[in-house]
């Protein structure tokens, strides 16, 4: 049951965990070693998102798990850095677990994610998260918490009891194939926004191309619900909410990419702060290609553009207006 107060907020009931990327001329054969060239760990998973959000001025709280131990401090730091706030204490059975990046010379990455405290989520810590929900609050869920063992039964069980006041939006993330429709046909059932990138719409709906999918998908959804397909460089397509399912394309920004990881974070977290700020679907969808864009012009893993450089990255287009 939401409780009313003046300003909502982006939940995150999902992930932060760490990220270790090892950059490697290639990857050792089996039973090998490589060297690798550069190392860096910083907080990821939802963070990204979180963090997307919280520079264009949303209140974002993070209300998934984290552990005791050098990973757990890593996320909490990180997240104070930005002003997100936790809402579970501290779990003191074990640590935040952690993904090993290998990016090859080719810029491929392979992953390997060891899940710690955050995959082990209880029915009471479910409930204390619908407990503290506003009304007008935006739920964020991804794919990678509901794929879990323990916590996708639990937070599909979570999103079809929020009140009615509460937004759900979902991104389905690259494991979809993986999630049982019994804990995805919930989640889509009680799902307000939608967010994917090509790949994910057509795993989902089965059509190859972004228009068609995302047509399909407006149908897996309650009425009334949006869908937002991401094409990275081509923008997105765009279902809004009372279209009656029609699909319009909003337009990319034109950049030279130096670095893509995250830029469907800063999406979806830039699309909901806009939504938030009182903005269209359509001029949200705008603002939020924008804010990739400007990620992916820089290295790192949490780059999204704070409400200055954003609308310094649009220049004169009258978007930037709207935004200043």
């Amino acid at each position: 049951m939401s409780t009313t107060a003046s300003a909502p907020r982006l939940v995150l009931a999902g992930n932060v965990i760490a990220d270790l990327v090892i950059e490697v001329p290639a990857l050792p054969e089996r039973g090998g070693d490589v060297i690798g060239s550069r190392t860096q760990l910083y907080a990821g998973g939802g963070f990204n998102a979180l963090t997307a959000a919280r520079r264009l001025g949303a209140d974002a709280v993070y209300a998934g798990l984290h552990g005791t131990g050098p990973y757990g401090d890593l996320v909490r730091r990180s997240l104070a850095e930005e002003g997100i706030s936790t809402l579970h204490p501290v779990r003191a059975d074990g640590d935040t677990g952690f993904c090993v990046a290998l990016v090859d010379a080719g810029g491929e990455r392979t992953f390997v994610t060891s899940f710690g405290v955050d995959a082990r989520m209880t029915t009471a810590e479910t409930d204390a998260v619908a407990g503290a929900l506003r009304a007008g609050d935006t739920v964020q869920l991804s794919g990678y918490s509901l794929v879990m063992e323990v916590n996708g039964p639990l937070l599909s069980a979570f999103a079809a009891g929020l009140a009615g006041d509460v937004r759900v939006c979902f991104d389905p993330g690259p494991l979809v194939a993986d999630i049982p429709a019994g804990v995805l046909d919930p989640v889509l059932a009680r799902t307000d926004w939608l967010s994917c990138n090509a790949r994910e719409a057509r795993l989902m709906s089965g059509h190859s191309e972004p228009r068609a999918a995302a047509a399909a998908l407006v149908g897996r959804l309650a009425p009334g619900a949006g869908v937002l397909v991401r094409a990275d460089k081509d923008g997105c397509w765009l279902a809004a909410p009372g279209s009656g399912g029609d699909v319009v394309h909003v337009p990319g920004f034109p950049v030279d990419a130096v670095d893509s990881n995250g830029a469907g974070d800063a999406h979806v977290g830039a699309f909901l702060a806009l939504l938030g700020r009182g903005l269209d679907p359509l001029t949200a969808a705008r603002g939020a290609n924008a804010a990739a864009a400007y990620a992916v012009t820089r290295r790192g893993p949490a780059t999204a553009p704070g409400a200055a450089e954003l609308v310094a990255f649009l220049g004169d287009d009258p978007l930037g207006e709207l935004l200043g």
